[in-house]
């Protein structure tokens, strides 16, 4: 009789352990490689295509091949799935010697050494009014604000320059990855962005709303795309999404996070 007690408590132990397991998510934050010159800030582009870089690729690739993500979310448009099928299926040796964006270098890198069959876009755009927001501040006479912002942009610029000049494409991605570049991006949108426009104007707000709401939007399809089998998972975002969508997961019991730099040490 004790030993079938102590059975039944091994199981239900067991069973009580299974369905608390956090899934792991190892969230990385980028800077785009091809920079399309579609942000605010207007900084240089990275040689990704460089031997040096693609030698670092391959070992960044391995390395979390090694942690092993069941899924790869991309910032690829959620509605244009197939165009990312057909992506996918390309001649991988010709992409990575023409294309120079982040979900082809890393994310499709990774897949393809894990036989996944194929990536999955999470990205759901909202409009980001940022002329807008520059008329509210004027309207506003909100020189003062003006002027913090346009010194924001341009220490962004310079920074950023600055260590695509010195840095290795490792030493970039584990910055952008850190609390204080995630603190610097969201920094903008609460101390300059929410203060724009006059007190019945809220053209600040509702651009940091927007903001907010389209990575809100994304984190629910990383949700309902993650199945019970996925243990773990790897999102590739842009370094302003990845702040954000880091408060979420830290709020949600279902995951735990795996810092970039605990995989690539």
């Amino acid at each position: 009789m004790q030993k079938i007690i102590l059975l039944l408590a091994i199981i239900t132990l067991n069973l009580t352990s299974a369905q608390t397991k956090k899934k792991q998510i190892l969230l990385i934050g980028t800077f785009h490689y091809a920079n399309p010159g579609l942000d605010v800030a207007q900084v240089k582009s990275f040689d990704i295509l460089s031997e040096k870089s693609q030698k670092e690729l391959e070992i960044m690739t391995d390395k979390i091949k090694k942690f092993g993500p069941d899924k790869i979310f991309v910032e690829w448009e959620f509605s244009k799935q197939a165009d990312l099928n057909k992506f996918y299926n390309k001649n991988t040796d010709s992409l990575f010697k023409t294309n120079k964006s982040e979900i082809t270098q890393l994310a499709l890198r990774t897949a393809k050494k894990l036989n996944h069959k194929k990536l999955y876009g999470m990205n759901l755009y909202t409009s980001f009014p940022y002329d807008s927001l520059m008329m509210a501040m004027e309207k506003a006479n909100q020189k003062d604000l003006m002027k913090r912002n346009n010194e924001s942009t341009k220490k962004f610029e310079k920074d950023h320059n600055e260590k695509i000049a010195k840095s290795s494409l490792q030493e970039m991605m584990l910055y952008y990855n850190t609390k204080q570049a995630e603190n610097e991006n969201l920094q903008w949108y609460l101390e300059i962005a929410n203060r724009a426009g006059n007190p019945d104007d809220f053209s600040g707000p509702s651009l940091v709303s927007n903001w907010y709401k389209r990575n809100l939007y994304m984190y629910s399809l990383i949700q309902k795309l993650t199945e019970s089998t996925d243990n773990k998972i790897m999102i590739l975002v842009g370094a302003g999404h990845a702040a954000i969508i880091r408060g979420f997961i830290e709020h949600d019991p279902t995951f735990q996070i795996v810092d970039l730099a605990t995989v690539l040490k």
